[in-house]
């Protein structure tokens, strides 16, 4: 399981005068820093799916990349199997599969080569890789583009390789920032395939997203974090008993009255 408890991160801003006029309106703007999360907290248990909601902005990203160990928390702390990642940031790194925003994928290389690469950096040996790559080259779809180069995949094929990547060390909590972004329904669909896949194995995780209805056919646990603060944390049936629709109970509960 993963425990998230008053994570806090602040930003030097290094030129004030280029802010937006929203930017400099954003409570969080304090002095010389941006305080882009401020009070972050929740948890996801075994075999549990969590769902990270919230505006634009509202510090989801920064969350997400302070649990990857890609930033240094303020304050806060993070457990993972009661490991706490300032204190381990080796065992934080072995124990998550982040998929950031950016699939980043070395574009010369093959879908396989980007996977196996990442694979050795874990430790795995050319055995293990081998047999892990076409296990999520199955579970994903990937059989029939997986040796070409990357450079020529569509975005569909980008992100399947890069959440395959993200996974092939088998961590104990996968963390996705918007996995489903840019993809066509069967794309989709194979994803959110994967995430049940992910959850039938007892594996946590936690996955951003603007789509609602994903968060409603996937989600065990919803947190909506605003202005870089937990607003709310608690179980799907709860989020849902908080409006009409899951649209209405999201935006009553960004207005304080879910």
């Amino acid at each position: 399981m993963i425990t998230v408890k008053q994570l806090a991160k602040r930003f030097r801003v290094e030129n004030p005068k280029k802010l937006t006029a929203q930017e400099k309106a954003d409570p969080r703007l304090k002095g010389p820093f941006f305080y882009s999360v401020e009070d972050v907290s929740f948890h996801c248990e075994k075999g549990q799916v969590l769902g990270l909601l919230g505006p634009n902005g509202a510090g989801k990203t920064t969350t997400l990349r302070v649990l990857s160990s890609a930033l240094k928390a303020d304050k806060g702390e993070i457990a993972i199997n009661g490991h706490n990642v300032a204190d381990s940031p080796a065992i934080a790194r072995k124990s998550i599969g982040f998929l950031s925003g950016n699939t980043g994928l070395y574009g010369r290389l093959t879908g396989r080569e980007n996977i196996s690469y990442f694979a050795r950096l874990h430790g795995m040996s050319a055995k293990e890789t081998e047999h892990r790559v076409q296990e999520l080259s199955d579970m994903l779809d990937m059989d029939a583009w997986l040796d070409r180069r990357s450079e020529h995949y569509s975005s569909g094929m980008k992100q399947k390789t890069a959440i395959a990547r993200a996974v092939v060390h088998s961590p104990s909590v996968v963390v996705l920032d918007e996995p489903t972004t840019g993809l066509d329904i069967m794309a989709t669909q194979t994803v959110m395939d994967f995430i049940r896949h992910l959850k039938a194995q007892n594996t946590p995780v936690i996955f951003s997203t603007h789509h609602l209805d994903e968060v409603a056919e996937l989600c065990d646990q919803v947190t909506v974090i605003n202005l870089g603060r937990t607003q709310y944390m608690n179980d799907i049936a709860q989020f849902r008993g908080a409006g009409q629709s899951m649209n209405s109970a999201f935006m009553n509960i960004l207005r304080g009255e879910g």
